[in-house]
């Protein structure tokens, strides 16, 4: 029986950024897995760097790694965790990958002479992108979100290559508009901004299948009409992306509005059962836990910007939720437990302490003085690449009495370099993209306690997490802080590159070369949060705060 053939789903914002572009995608490709088909999100990036690497997490939010080391926007992110897949660089479209892609062609002559323009030659590059992508994978339906917002001069290029997509594919592709809706008032929706935001499309061709509303209160039956009736859409096809509890909940919601017989409608797809019952348990968990909240701090540098740190946050809502226990997350600004505004007490409090990973001086001794605290009164302890590196400077200056230990990236002149640079970073001039990234393989200790963790979680004693660092632990220190009771959880099967870290002695301490957070999924948490939230819950039992 002949295969059907190839949808794609287009996704763009109007009005204003930050709508949520990311998670509405995600939770289609959600929906749509849930009824037996198979996505593949891709998400275009205006602005012209190749990749994310070289952002500024005030600027940007989080960089996400993928397994084959390229360097992505948050989104990417939020469709791993959504959808349960691991991208590759494929599904990353950015302005600057384009715009190199087709002079390197030019300077090739595979133009044969041509002026190269954006239309025809940019536009074809990007359709034959998305459908080599959907070839590649062999997906059903290919889901693309298109970055930035309508109007913008940035994307108006690659609108202009969805259109023509849309005009190609006919009833194998469909157009949704994500908008907000603001009220002035409690029950006073203004409609206004999305008509003329729809009019901008209209005016390039393109009219949207569905319109998805941002609101604060759900759409009225009249702003319901006056959306259908101005924008040209049926009101059936105008749907609700209400305020909720997380952000894991807005697959059930558009569900619960019948969002995907309208898409199966448009798209001529098989009326097929649906089943999020398991992604719906674990979403009660996290709106409803049984167990009570535990209390946790991550110590951090760009803690003004919580979206800095999401991939944490997300692997903790992971493990919290398996645990039926909720949580409650204090961000602390590092440079507070320097300066004092911060005091040692204040720190005592927690059920647990992340540091996560991060770049640069500023406030590095805030975080060994968390560390430290942390271990002196066995508060469990996960640190994440930097927060690794520093739980071992600590270590040396603290237990081992190496005095002024130091990472070389902070200190050239430290007595006792115990972070020091890879050596393949070395004689690197260039910044972006030449970390190492990606996944690499890390072998588990027997000694390790995180061992018994992964292999319950169904790994392997070998396994493979995300990079993204230049320094490491300096192989001439393993020694003398093993002696001193610092356990090598896990290293890299064929360097000297040492990937976990452990505290001895009761109490719990890990830290991961890797960012272990980048990989875990609503349905597969990370094992290494795992572990730290069953030692957190313990210590707040032990506080007398959550029942035993």
């Amino acid at each position: 029986m002949p295969r059907e053939k190839r949808k794609y789903i287009i996704i763009a914002g109007s009005i204003m950024s930050g709508l949520g572009k990311g998670i509405l995608t995600a939770s289609l490709g959600r929906i749509l897995k849930s009824r037996g088909y198979s996505v593949m999100p891709i998400k275009f990036d205006g602005y012209l760097n190749v990749d994310c690497g070289t952002m500024n997490p005030f600027r940007h939010g989080e960089v996400f790694v993928l397994d084959d080391g390229t360097e992505v926007d948050m989104d990417f992110g939020t469709y791993e965790r959504f959808l349960n897949i691991s991208l590759t660089k494929n599904s990353s479209i950015t302005g600057g990958r384009l715009f190199q892609n087709i002079i390197t062609k030019e300077r090739k002559g595979e133009y044969l002479g041509r002026d190269v323009q954006f239309i025809p030659h940019l536009t074809n590059e990007i359709k034959k992108w998305i459908k080599k992508v959907g070839e590649n994978t062999n997906v059903d339906i290919v889901l693309v979100e298109v970055g930035g917002t309508v109007g913008d001069l940035e994307n108006g290029y690659f609108l202009e290559a969805m259109r023509q997509l849309k005009e190609e594919e006919k009833d194998n592709a469909l157009f949704v508009q994500l908008t907000f809706v603001p009220s002035l008032s409690p029950g006073e929706q203004k409609t206004k901004p999305t008509q003329h935001a729809s009019k901008v499309l209209q005016s390039i061709g393109i009219h949207p299948d569905m319109i998805v509303c941002r609101e604060d209160e759900l759409l009225s039956k009249d702003a319901r009409e006056k959306i259908s009736l101005y924008c040209g859409v049926e009101k059936d096809a105008i749907f609700d992306d209400p305020k909720l509890l997380t952000v894991y909940a807005l697959p059930l919601a558009l569900e619960k509005q019948n969002i995907y017989e309208m898409i199966s409608k448009r798209l001529n797809l098989k009326n097929k059962d649906g089943n999020l019952r398991e992604w719906k348990s674990l979403v009660d968990k996290i709106k409803n836990p049984k167990k009570g909240m535990i209390k946790i701090a991550v110590v951090g540098k760009y803690t003004a910007v919580k979206d800095a740190y999401v991939s944490v946050r997300e692997a903790l809502v992971h493990a919290c939720s398996h645990n039926n226990v909720g949580f409650i997350l204090d961000w602390i600004e590092s440079t507070d437990l320097e300066n004092g505004n911060l005091k040692e007490e204040d720190i005592k409090r927690y059920d647990g302490i992340i540091v996560p990973g991060g770049f640069g001086k500023r406030g590095i001794e805030g975080k060994i003085n968390s560390i430290r605290i942390a271990r002196e009164n066995k508060i469990p302890y996960l640190g994440l690449c930097l927060g690794m590196q520093l739980m071992v400077v600590e270590y040396a200056r603290n237990v081992c009495g190496l005095k002024d230990a130091n990472s070389k990236e902070f200190n050239s002149n430290t007595p006792h370099p115990v972070i020091a640079l890879l050596p393949e970073q070395q004689r690197i001039a260039e910044l972006g993209g030449t970390m190492r990234l990606g996944a690499y393989s890390a072998k588990l200790s027997d000694e390790s306690n995180i061992k018994k963790w992964y292999l319950d979680s169904g790994y392997k004693e070998v396994v493979y997490e995300r990079h993204r660092h230049r320094y490491e632990v300096n192989p001439e220190y393993i020694d003398r802080l093993k002696s001193c009771g610092l356990v090598v959880a896990a290293m890299h099967p064929d360097s000297n590159v040492v990937e976990i870290t452990e505290w001895s002695g009761d109490g719990f301490g890990i830290g991961t070369q890797p960012h272990v957070e980048l990989k875990s999924r609503l349905e597969n948490p990370a094992p290494v949060f795992l572990a730290f939230v069953d030692a957190a819950i313990k210590k707040s039992k032990k506080r007398g705060d959550l029942k035993k």
